[in-house]
């Protein structure tokens, strides 16, 4: 590895109003290393990332490239510089196909025109090396988070970055894709690229990291080697207190059945059926394309049934709509909180109340004060960092955007919830506060079905476990008997 650093970030500092959100932080990057980037929710990663991408600019501090100090102007400046960046929250245009999305602003041109055919073959070869199949020529709005992650994971590689930032590249991924992403990984770094890499998912850490460095409020708290820091000790420097357990499961005793699917089909599920009781967390797994999404969007009514009931509460679902699902009691933690979950523009406080203004109403008005103490309140039990509850969501970081999501569907009093990857952009710390959460929840008697890419999430919080393939439930098992194995086989279809 070349002991030249291709970056160094020195004593950079940024302030926002009321808000110091990087405070002297120093971080060095070497050619061909992944240098990991962890901490908690609001630490400042992603700010650090953003002013090196160009999106933000310092307050203060210097930045070297190569031993050269630079000031980097704006995301086209970054990108000239060399430095390609894959956004936590995904950075496509929905009406664009997923060519035009990866070669955007840069089109191959033959005759003065775009030249389509050829566009679209690279793409395809560049997703292929990343080990997706897909019609490159189908809007981005029509694929799921997850195709999408990889449509930006080859758009970043697409720019022959010497300096590739990659902010959560696998939340949104199962085991198999990762896999394939980590091996592309390799690839680069023996090409002498070097890649910054921010996730929450620990085990990722110690497979791909060469160095880590972790940020706590702002600041640097220290750098290691991945080889010579424990699992327990990141832990400890990212929330500054020990977290003994990683899945504090706590079974709850289970009640009436509150949910019934009967055998439903559309043009994506395939005659599929099971039940849930109270108290029970039913985990979904599956691999991408199984139809995991799919299967909450059609228990909440979002996407219209062919065949098939379902039975809330002993009563059949007669009109299959949202609105119905949501006066029923159901609540849906939607996998992509930027376009489904979140109105962006809106304050944390309009956010968390907006499922449930009617309950803040009266004869058409609502009582702002009843709304300010709900938020208020679940602002506090998630541990929302937000400045004040009219700080407009789109300024909060990912992890706390999920939360006000989570607290959205609580102040509704939902006593069902369908959460599609609950935990997807949330550090370690607030993992822990949601499990516990979920185990509150159904000592309550609420339901709860969990759809998660993260294995080990599915087996150490759920009761019950179906596998998805093509569509269909291909496996169902309880937690006694449930593998990370036996879930993959199936998943596979074998």
């Amino acid at each position: 590895m070349n002991d030249t650093p291709a970056l160094q970030m020195e004593r950079i500092r940024k302030t926002f109003p009321g808000v110091v959100a990087l405070d002297e932080v120093t971080f060095e990057l070497l050619p061909g290393e992944v240098h990991v980037l962890l901490g908690e929710n609001g630490a400042g990663k992603s700010t650090l990332m953003k002013i090196l991408s160009g999106a933000y600019q310092k307050t203060g501090g210097h930045i070297l490239l190569n031993g050269q100090p630079v000031e980097i102007k704006n995301p086209k400046h970054a990108q000239q510089l060399g430095i390609g960046i894959i956004y936590q929250e995904l950075n496509l245009v929905p009406q664009l196909s997923a060519a035009e999305n990866i070669f955007l602003g840069r089109e191959p041109m033959r005759y003065g025109l775009v030249d389509h055919h050829s566009m679209q073959q690279a793409a395809a070869q560049l997703l292929t090396g990343l080990g997706v199949e897909l019609d490159v020529r189908k809007p981005i709005r029509e694929l799921s988070i997850a195709q999408q992650q990889m449509v930006e994971v080859a758009k970043a590689i697409s720019l022959d970055a010497r300096i590739l930032i990659m902010d959560e590249p696998t939340s949104a991924l199962t085991e198999k894709e990762i896999a394939e992403l980590f091996a592309r990984i390799r690839q680069l770094k023996a090409g002498g690229v070097a890649i910054v890499y921010i996730s929450h998912r620990m085990e990722e850490l110690f497979e791909i990291g060469d160095r880590v460095t972790v940020l706590r409020d702002g600041r640097n708290v220290g750098t290691h080697a991945i080889g010579e820091i424990s699992k327990a000790e990141l832990i400890r420097l990212m929330v500054n207190r020990e977290l003994t357990n990683q899945f504090p499961k706590v079974r709850a005793p289970h009640g009436a059945e509150v949910l019934r699917v009967e055998n439903i089909s559309n043009k994506t599920l395939r005659n599929v059926s099971f039940t849930l009781q109270r108290g029970e967390i039913l985990g979904v797994a599956g691999l991408l394309g199984s139809g995991r999404t799919e299967l909450a969007r059609a228990i909440f009514g979002v996407d219209k049934l062919d065949a098939g009931n379902i039975h809330l509460k002993g009563k059949l679902q007669a009109s299959n709509s949202p609105r119905q699902a949501i006066n029923s009691g159901l609540g849906f933690l939607t996998e992509d909180r930027k376009t489904q979950g979140l109105v962006l523009a809106l304050t944390v406080k309009e956010n968390i109340c907006l499922p449930s203004v009617e309950k803040f109403s009266r004869f058409g008005v609502v009582n702002s004060n009843t709304e300010q103490q709900a938020a208020t309140r679940f602002v506090n039990e998630l541990r929302i960092k937000t400045p004040n509850l009219q700080q407009q969501v789109v300024n909060l970081s990912g992890g706390n955007q999920q939360k006000v999501v989570l607290g959205k569907w609580l102040c509704s009093e939902a006593d069902l919830f369908i959460f599609d990857e609950p935990t997807r952009g949330i550090d370690v710390g607030s993992k822990a506060e949601i499990y516990q959460l979920m185990n509150q929840l159904t000592a309550a008697g609420v339901a709860i079905i969990m759809i998660s890419s993260e294995l080990p999430e599915i087996l150490g919080m759920s009761d019950r476990i179906l596998v998805m393939h093509q569509g269909r439930v291909a496996g169902e098992f309880t937690a006694d008997e449930a593998t990370q194995e036996k879930l993959l086989h199936c998943a596979l279809g074998e």
